[in-house]
């Protein structure tokens, strides 16, 4: 299991993978039966998670219903609990939207909840980052993770999210951290060899490497940025139950 999930995210477009995600949901969530572990964006329980990752991977990680990982869950509870995100309709902005969010937030948000992403054949709208097709002050909310390692200019990418927020609105700006963490995030646009930007930013698909800058980073958008450690107040078993990443920071920014 662990080599044929290996494979596929290492290999297979995610947009194809997203297009194919039914049938396997509803084989393993059968599989997997049972009580040991719950997914709190689903509200399923199951005997383990599945297994995740490119080269080793994790296991209960993967939620075999909705596809929620750990940081998904951890993402979903830290809304809930430390945002208003779930007290009523809002204008929400979601790039590159995750799946396991994207029909409990319609739902919530109605027309207002606006997936984008530049090839996803999941969201409603076709967009580059570095130019987003809105309005200023457009939206409350801008969900926008573990996609900012990816885009050529981040510092663009973090200047539209900071304009097509309303002030007061707030984004949430996840990205992935490889140890050991830099002091300062690295670059270099002359490495186009996949194989020596996995080596060197952690994915064959990544343009950077962030460091212990990021905050600072995301502030020179014009956005006030905050790092929390949400998921060190959650009770062990809470965190157990779930199987939540641990010492993970929320990166919420702030118009």
């Amino acid at each position: 299991m662990n080599r044929l999930i290996s494979f596929l995210i290492r290999y297979v477009p995610r947009k194809y993978l997203q297009r194919v995600t039914g049938l396997g949901q509803r084989v393993f969530s059968l599989a997997y039966a049972g009580k040991n572990v719950m997914c709190p964006v689903c509200e399923k329980s199951f005997r383990k998670f599945l297994p995740y990752g490119r080269i080793h991977p994790r296991e209960n990680a993967l939620c075999p219903n909705c596809l929620a990982l750990e940081r998904h869950r951890l993402l979903w509870l830290y809304l809930k609990e430390k945002t208003d995100f779930f007290s009523g309709q809002k204008a929400v902005l979601h790039i590159a939207p995750e799946v396991c969010f994207m029909k409990h937030f319609e739902k919530l948000h109605g027309d207002q909840y606006i997936t984008a992403d530049i090839e996803s054949p999941l969201a409603k709208v076709k967009m580059d980052i570095h130019h987003m097709p809105f309005e200023d002050n457009r939206f409350d909310v801008v969900l926008c993770n573990h996609v900012l390692e990816h885009v050529k200019d981040d510092h663009q990418a973090l200047r539209e999210i900071h304009r097509v927020l309303k002030p007061g609105g707030f984004a949430i700006l996840q990205i992935p951290f490889f140890d050991p963490v830099p002091d300062t995030t690295f670059e270099d646009n002359s490495i186009t060899d996949p194989k020596e930007r996995e080596k060197i930013f952690g994915q064959d698909d990544h343009v950077r490497k962030y460091g212990k800058d990021y905050v600072d980073r995301i502030n020179q958008s014009g956005l006030k940025a905050v790092a929390d450690a949400f998921v060190d107040e959650l009770m062990p078993e809470t965190r157990n139950r779930f199987k939540l990443p641990e010492h993970e920071l929320i990166y919420k920014a702030v118009k």
